[in-house]
């Protein structure tokens, strides 16, 4: 069996080990999937731990993405866009990094929600790893403007700096905001902050949502609800990052084994799963 891991803290909640065999399994690869905290400053010696312990790759989660950027040799054009890798594949060149959490994220949204994102206004909450992984397929699914908020407004900015040749080609307005001067409503609300983990209340005000907005949060289960709650208690349409956790996991598995196997059918499991 070729060993694959998801490497962050924290990552007791995580059901990629879960997601993961049920790939392997409708795909018949031969791949065994695990999870491993890793102390906050620790992640380079445990990715080192893991290769030599015969590891083929892994997913990162927060707080380690910028730096599993770092640590990669060869990173993908998504990855160099974003500065951050949530995805790192073992092969005999090094460490090849690359970032499935916008395509995942994108496809969730397009997809899986049946929300098209041409011509609409989206906000970003947030300018960390995850907030930086996903703005680039935003962008590139060309909404009509893209506010990326975030407590400190010099992270935001450099965020969108990274992306401006980006959203010029694609004709997208692209900006940076602090989280209370936040102008105008949205269509779309990501959260992409850590808020949700530690409990903490939005970080925005509720007149950032359109009516029938939809508010959506990358964590998933206990971790999104409150977000959640909030979108609904204020006339929005609440849905959480499982949908995005599994077709992100998808695009991933198909870095590391050449194969695309069946998200749909997947998140539907899941969510079956979940709810029993």
């Amino acid at each position: 069996m070729d060993r694959y891991c998801v490497m962050g803290n924290p990552v007791e909640h995580s059901r990629s080990p879960w997601i993961h065999a049920r790939f392997a399994a409708l795909t018949g690869q031969p791949v065994e999937y695990g999870k491993r905290l890793v102390p906050l400053d620790g992640f380079a010696a445990a990715l080192q731990a893991f290769r030599d312990q015969g590891g083929r790759g892994c997913n990162v989660t927060v707080p380690f993405k910028f730096e599993a950027a770092s640590l990669a040799g060869r990173r993908s054009a998504r990855a160099e866009l974003a500065g951050a890798c949530n995805t790192l594949r073992f092969d005999a060149d090094g460490i090849y990094g690359d970032n499935t959490d916008g395509v995942g994220l994108v496809h969730d949204l397009q997809h899986n929600a049946g929300v098209a994102l041409a011509g609409r206004e989206l906000l970003l909450i947030g300018a960390g790893g995850a907030a930086a992984g996903v703005l680039g397929p935003l962008v590139e699914a060309k909404p009509r403007r893209i506010v990326v908020a975030n407590r400190t407004v010099g992270k935001a900015q450099a965020l969108v700096a990274s992306h401006a040749e980006l959203a010029r080609a694609g004709g997208v307005e692209v900006s940076a905001s602090g989280l209370d001067e936040v102008v105008g409503r949205f269509d779309v609300v990501v959260n992409g902050t850590a808020s949700s983990l530690s409990g903490a209340d939005v970080p925005v005000p509720a007149s950032v949502l359109r009516p029938g907005a939809l508010g959506y949060d990358m964590m998933y289960g206990p971790a999104a609800e409150g977000f959640l709650q909030w979108a609904r208690a204020h006339g929005a349409i609440g849905r959480d990052g499982l949908g995005m956790l599994v077709e992100q996991a998808a695009e991933a598995f198909l870095v590391w084994r050449g194969v695309r196997p069946p998200s749909g059918e997947v998140l539907a499991e899941l969510r079956r799963e979940l709810a029993k």
